[in-house]
């Protein structure tokens, strides 16, 4: 039988509407909302199996992130301040080439604990050993959209090879652990893949009715050597070859011309703003504002914490909000209420969710997290979406839920043992030939 369970909070709704309700309550049922609106008079006879009341705290859609490397949390802090070609070639690449199923899953439960912990619910990840990954998802109880990422600069026989693991790996996961679990087709980037290999890909998500995700644009050189080595720009290129024909989610998406957001906005491709990672490499700043005036989606992504150096989404949501404000001399280039529907509703059409996530609505997936405003950065109360925005942090979290179940409660952790996790994750980055 399914447990029914009445919030009593503030609601920041982000619906069509961006409604908050100061005095109101979510309700849920398994893992759907089944009320939203005022508070009932009289908790106690409200009818529910079980009635929070936490009045005063914020509660809001979960938030999603739509790029990273969750393996990828055992290169934190390993090797910082270079650029990016060189960090990837020199440092990242023949350490991850050691990777194994198991170093994977403790990066991965690692990356889990401090999502959960920050207010994700929903996360994209591209990596290797993805049915490690996904079992680490199943049951830590996450949502995620995962993707086998293939890098093409190697034989034949191995790209296949990439190719085939990818296939197997979304027909045995796609839509699995009671739906919280989905797949993407992943070829890495235009400069690490050849025409050849993408439209391979682009054809076997074609196959699979499944959307496609890539890194695009996101330095100049990168868009210098795809005109150098094909005569077009990264935009261009995958136009050529067809990948914006099926649904398409772009991480990055730096460096482009008014023509290329043309081009994005054209094919509705989905676009990971990455702006912290973006930042500490030296990549560039995105043209946000521009996109979204375009009508391009725009979400938030943290990349992988070996680039960020956490997965805090709160961090990408102010810095989205402030940074765009700067570069373009506009104090209202990227108002609160943008920033936290790019960190939600914009998260949930990201990953190709939005009817069922990204709001708070009768209907929709009871992944809801609350904040405890009963500190002093949320006061006086003028404005919560504002608070949300400029003044909260992920350490404010304190209930995270997805599909209606509680992975965090009270800041203690139901699904994870955290120090098991945390001690793995150090043990196995020592087996690493550094």
């Amino acid at each position: 039988m399914k447990k029914t369970i009445l919030i009593h909070a503030t609601v920041i709704t982000v619906n069509d509407t961006n409604e908050v309700i100061y005095d109101g309550a979510v309700a849920f049922e398994g893992n759907k909302i089944t009320y939203v609106g005022p508070t009932p008079e009289d908790l106690s006879e409200a009818g529910y199996d079980e009635v929070i009341d936490q009045k005063g705290d914020y509660i809001l859609p979960g938030l999603i992130n739509t790029h990273g490397h969750a393996g990828m949390s055992l290169l934190r802090g390993y090797a910082d301040d270079l650029p990016l070609q060189q960090w990837l070639e020199d440092k990242m690449w023949p350490l991850e080439a050691q990777f194994t199923g198991d170093t994977v899953k403790w990066g991965t439960q690692l990356s889990l604990i401090e999502m959960i912990r920050t207010g994700t619910t929903t996360f994209v990840d591209m990596y290797d050993h993805m049915d490690v990954v996904a079992k680490e998802v199943d049951t830590a109880g996450m949502r995620a959209r995962l993707c086998r990422g293939m890098i093409g600069l190697c034989s034949e026989e191995e790209r296949q090879t990439k190719l085939k693991d990818a296939t197997l790996f979304a027909k045995e996961w796609h839509n699995q652990a009671d739906g919280r679990i989905t797949v993407m087709m992943a070829p890495h980037a235009p400069y690490t893949c050849s025409p050849e290999f993408i439209t391979q890909i682009i054809e076997k998500a074609d196959e699979l009715s499944l959307p496609l995700h890539i890194h695009m644009s996101e330095t100049a050189w990168e868009v210098g050597q795809n005109e150098k080595d094909y005569g077009l720009r990264p935009v261009a290129h995958l136009e050529k070859l067809g990948m914006f024909n099926r649904p398409t989610l772009v991480a990055h998406a730096v460096h482009l011309t008014d023509e290329e957001i043309d081009i994005l906005a054209k094919y509705n491709v989905r676009v990971s703003h990455n702006v912290v990672s973006n930042l500490k490499l030296a990549s560039g700043v995105a043209p946000v504002p521009k996109m979204l005036a375009k009508g391009v989606s725009v979400s938030l992504g943290t990349d992988s914490s070996a680039s960020n150096n956490n997965l805090n989404l709160f961090e990408e949501l102010k810095l989205a909000a402030i940074l765009h404000k700067g570069v373009n001399n506009d104090p209202v280039a990227v108002p609160a209420e943008e920033a936290l529907r790019m960190a939600t509703r914009y998260g949930a059409e990201g990953v190709f969710q939005e009817e069922t996530l990204g709001s708070i609505e009768v209907g929709k997936q009871a992944d809801l997290i609350v904040l405890d405003s009963h500190q002093a950065h949320f006061h006086p109360a003028h404005q919560p979406i504002s608070h949300v925005v400029y003044a909260a942090n992920g350490r404010d979290v304190k209930d995270t839920i997805v599909a209606g179940k509680f992975l965090m409660r009270n800041h203690k952790l139901l699904t994870i043992d955290e120090e098991r996790a945390i001690y793995e994750a150090n043990r196995v980055f020592q087996t690493l030939k550094r």
